[in-house]
């Protein structure tokens, strides 16, 4: 198994650039982040040329304090789609592939009609350069309020809105707090899924502690031909460094 190194919370007290090389120094196959949009991409595009890593996505805006993204705000249509267009600029200059629409704390019809023409919009503009859009649900501790926050509501809106570059970002450590059935979603969604992410549950730590198998997860994964890296986004508790032990443990999966 191959992994990325989620640089929200990875050597998150370094510059991106500097992220990015401990990333590579490190072992990881590939690397994503939240929000690099205070880099100048061609820090970053640099960054990935000089370690041959790939960056695998990057999240739209969150908005205010609290609002957690901007999709599924009815009324606020024009900046998610600003917040959209921003993101996808982004991610084509630094060749990453994929965005990560976040949709806000929001209920109800109208925050679904919302979140569907923002998704829309988003998709069609990043057919157009070749990226995904991924949509990814949050869990209630973590996120209160959050629009998407269980497996079977994103399934819903990716099948319906029939555009084949949405995907599911199947964070297993979100999915396990609200859902749990982990083996079976993984199998059930396979066809929706753009990227699995894992960390230790309930605290969030390295994925080798906590209520999650994950050498029974990686299992899973090889069983569904996952042969992408699995995004590793964890608050190390201290050093990067010296949390990594769980990448030998699992790499051989």
């Amino acid at each position: 198994m191959r992994f990325s190194a989620n640089l929200g919370f990875l050597w998150a007290d370094r510059p991106l650039p500097e992220a990015i090389r401990a990333a590579h120094a490190a072992g990881f196959d590939a690397v994503e982040c939240h929000w690099p949009y205070d880099t100048p991409p061609a820090a970053i595009a640099a960054a990935l040329r000089d370690t041959g890593l790939e960056m695998l996505s990057l999240n739209t805006l969150r908005g205010q304090p609290g609002e957690n993204g901007l999709a599924a705000l009815p009324g606020r249509e024009a900046e998610a789609r600003d917040a959209i267009d921003r993101a996808l600029d982004y991610a084509a200059a630094i060749g990453c592939g994929a965005v990560h629409v976040m949709a806000g704390v929001a209920q109800g019809s109208g925050a679904e009609a919302a979140f569907r023409a923002n998704l829309d919009h988003a998709c069609a503009r990043a057919a157009a350069q070749g990226a995904t859009i991924l949509i990814e649900p949050l869990n209630r501790h973590d996120a209160p309020g959050y629009f998407l926050q269980h497996s079977d509501q994103a399934a819903r809106i990716i099948v319906e809105a029939g555009h084949p570059n949405l995907r599911l970002m199947f964070d297993c450590y979100h999915l396990q707090i609200m859902e749990g059935d982990l083996t079976r979603r993984l199998r059930a969604l396979a066809p929706l899924i753009g990227h699995v992410q894992i960390a230790a549950v309930p605290d969030r730590g390295p994925p080798d502690h906590g209520e999650l198998d994950y050498r029974h997860i990686m299992g899973v994964l090889a069983g569904i031909g996952w042969d992408r890296p699995v995004g590793a986004e964890y608050r190390p508790g201290g050093l990067t460094e010296d949390s990594l032990g769980w990448m030998t443990a699992l790499r051989g999966i």
